[in-house]
């Protein structure tokens, strides 16, 4: 075997299973695992060029006769907020985002736990227990960042940042160009607060304090009122057949 072919990733095709987006339909997924002897230049590229992570799997849609999943990915230097979004970053002022080493806390489980319950209580997540959720978090060998976003009370010093109140928490890989979401979840008791909205919006701040042109926002179907909300976030790519496409 040639180091050329011990490097580059085999890639396998999953069984059909029911499209969890759109109705009467199925999907496959395009997967390879992602391990320590592969460059870290073939991962990188793989994770801007539409293929998402899962601990260490790379996948991305492979359906027959479909093509619905559009990765897509905002231009963080050109972004400019929409006055609805300016009021969500206005009402988050008093929110602290904090960088850390990817790492669980009882806590975390606990925010992640109610969130998937009320919102996504028949997904692929409902039966998540601790080790899956520290392995979701911690299970990765890309450099990967861990977001909390806490609550600062009035009139409390920085140093205090561990006992504020948690209100969401963003998983994110760090690319060569961008910033790649992977998954986030948040207090569902503060709707006022668009917490979702509000994590992309810093994301994207934080992006581009960073220099780094992209924040990839994974898969973006036109017929899923679950992904409509990617859409709002302008300008962006999407990716096809003949590269990424700007969409204004």
């Amino acid at each position: 075997m040639t180091e050329q072919r011990k490097n580059f990733p085999d890639f396998y095709i999953t069984a059909p299973q029911p499209c969890p987006y759109l109705d009467n339909r199925s999907e496959r997924k395009l997967f390879t695992h992602l391990t320590h002897d592969k460059p870290d230049v073939i991962i990188d590229n793989l994770l801007r060029d539409g293929f998402r992570r899962s601990q260490n799997i790379a996948y991305m849609p492979y359906c027959d006769d479909c093509s619905a999943c559009v990765s897509v990915r905002v231009l963080s230097d050109e972004f400019a907020m929409s006055r609805s979004q300016k009021r969500v970053w206005s009402k988050n002022r008093d929110i602290v985002a904090h960088r850390r080493e990817p790492g669980t806390t009882a806590e975390q489980y606990a925010l992640f736990r109610d969130y998937i319950d009320n919102r996504h209580a028949g997904g692929g997540m409902a039966d998540m227990s601790v080790l899956d959720y520290s392995m979701m978090v911690e299970d990765s060998i890309v450099d990967t960042v861990m977001t909390e976003y806490r609550l600062r009370p009035e009139d409390t010093p920085e140093s205090g940042f561990e006992e504020w109140p948690l209100l969401a928490v963003a998983l994110s890989d760090h690319l060569g160009d961008g910033i790649s979401m992977v998954y986030s979840f948040y207090d569902i008791n503060e709707p006022e607060r668009s917490l979702g909205t509000y994590m992309i919006l810093e994301q994207i701040d934080y992006a581009r304090r960073m220099s780094l042109p992209y924040i990839y926002l994974g898969y973006w179907i036109a017929d899923s009122d679950k992904m409509k909300y990617k859409t709002q976030f302008i300008p962006q790519e999407h990716l096809t057949a003949d590269g990424w496409i700007r969409r204004d």
